[in-house]
């Protein structure tokens, strides 16, 4: 539960416990996205068109992702948005005050005192060390909250905050949290698709690359398995036992998915919410040839053109094809794959139906 200051102060309370490790201590809670958005925003807004301070004191430079800003902004729009992971902020001393009887951290502006130090201001509170992405994708373009925190209920996000820390301090968690990280893995992401019972275009993309991996014997003539025959990196790193897997599932989903929706995250979560999509137009089919196909449930239909595709592929280059790890040879590799992608929905699609959008080329 958070509070309002009432003793003059421009702030809040809320309930924090405080946590004691070698670097000192620090304080987690939980803060309403909207409250920890104002304290924040000076700092979040500041990413966008200069360094700030702890980046500097670092000698690099991070550009904001608008990329990441829009899939974020779009992530909050669905019924199972959230940030399991803390934000990560630091605050002036002047700024914070916490009750260990009552277990209470009160943040709130300084007013600064003439001829000493300079006010800060509301808005200026907390300086955000991890999870700037995160908090502007509760903000649009023109800086208004995109989330209706009304419609749509609260969004608390649990935060970890670092009070009186200097430069150097902020500059570690900083490196340790942004600059350390393992990042994870593509194709494991979309692989975890497999659990997921809602359909989606990920989903359905997931089991289409299950299915043309899984689409021969390991005892039976080469050209007589599918192409893609466990050609596929199921978790994007080698599989144990198979030697010819060139083509990572990450770039195989991403490739596929283009096919089939423009926004595959608004989709899944509309999906998610009960609701229906709408069909693509002869217009749209030239973008998303096999939109209508997804929408009717004829996922067999569009593993069966991508195999058939890529049999045609193997025909044409057999030696090619069947020596992936040949020096020099990049034909069954991703970068090809997703140029054949590509090739296949902007021009031999549609050429081999004569624009019959969902029939299914030999």
């Amino acid at each position: 539960m958070i509070e309002r200051l009432d003793d003059g102060r421009v702030g809040f309370r809320f309930r924090a416990i405080e946590v004691q490790q070698k670097i000192g201590n620090f304080y987690i809670a939980a803060i309403p996205a909207k409250e920890l958005v104002e304290i924040t925003y000076s700092d979040v807004r500041r990413m966008a068109s200069e360094q700030r301070d702890v980046e500097r004191y670092l000698g690099i430079q991070r550009p904001v992702s608008t990329r990441r800003i829009n899939q974020i902004r779009d992530y909050l729009t669905s019924p199972d948005a959230s940030f399991p992971t803390a934000v990560v902020l630091a605050v002036d001393e002047r700024c914070a005050e916490f009750d260990p009887e009552s277990g209470e951290l009160a943040l709130f502006a300084y007013p600064g005192e003439a001829g000493f130090d300079e006010e800060i201001p509301f808005h200026k509170i907390a300086k955000v060390l991890d999870g700037q992405h995160r908090l502007a994708g509760f903000l649009d373009k023109d800086d208004n909250y995109s989330f209706d925190f009304e419609e749509d209920g609260p969004f608390e996000i649990n935060v970890s905050i670092f009070i009186g820390a200097d430069l150097s301090q902020q500059a570690t968690v900083f490196a340790t949290v942004n600059l350390a990280q393992t990042k994870v893995n593509r194709s494991l992401v979309y692989d975890l698709e497999d659990f997921s019972k809602a359909r989606s275009p990920y989903k359905t993309c997931h089991d289409i690359s299950v299915a043309l991996d899984s689409f021969g014997s390991p005892e039976a003539d080469p050209m007589k398995n599918g192409p893609l025959f466990q050609r596929i990196k199921r978790l994007g790193v080698a599989t144990p036992g198979r030697k010819g897997e060139t083509i990572t599932q990450a770039s195989f989903v991403e490739s596929l998915v283009t096919f089939i929706s423009l926004q595959p995250l608004v989709d899944r979560n509309t999906l998610l919410d009960g609701r229906k999509l709408t069909r693509a137009n002869e217009s749209d089919l030239e973008k998303i040839p096999f939109r209508n196909m997804f929408l009717d449930g004829l996922d067999l239909d569009i593993a069966e053109i991508v195999n058939n595709y890529f049999s045609a592929v193997r025909r044409k280059w057999p030696d090619s094809w069947n020596n992936p790890h040949r020096q020099g040879n990049i034909l069954p590799k991703t970068n090809a794959f997703k140029a054949f992608m590509k090739f296949l929905k902007e021009d031999v699609y549609k050429d081999a139906v004569g624009g019959r959008y969902g029939e299914i080329p030999t």
